[in-house]
């Protein structure tokens, strides 16, 4: 589980290559699958919207947020 600073958003990584991101009181607000290329993450929501992001010093950098294991 991948959780920001503040506890808002709550990031699951699943070992089938699924994601399941909480955001506040709302579960599951976003869903997809993912990729790992070495400390890379390729997201692709079930909407279709893609992302990325990267581990560094055992922090993910996703886009605009900064999540630290839990």
């Amino acid at each position: 589980m991948w959780v920001t600073a503040d506890g808002h958003i709550r990031q699951e990584l699943l070992p089938d290559g699924r994601y399941d991101e909480a955001r506040g009181d709302r579960q599951s607000a976003y869903t997809g699958s993912y990729t790992v290329t070495g400390t890379h993450i390729d997201y692709v929501d079930d909407s279709g919207f893609t992302a990325t992001g990267d581990v560094r010093d055992g922090v993910l950098y996703h886009e605009h947020l900064v999540l630290h294991r839990q």
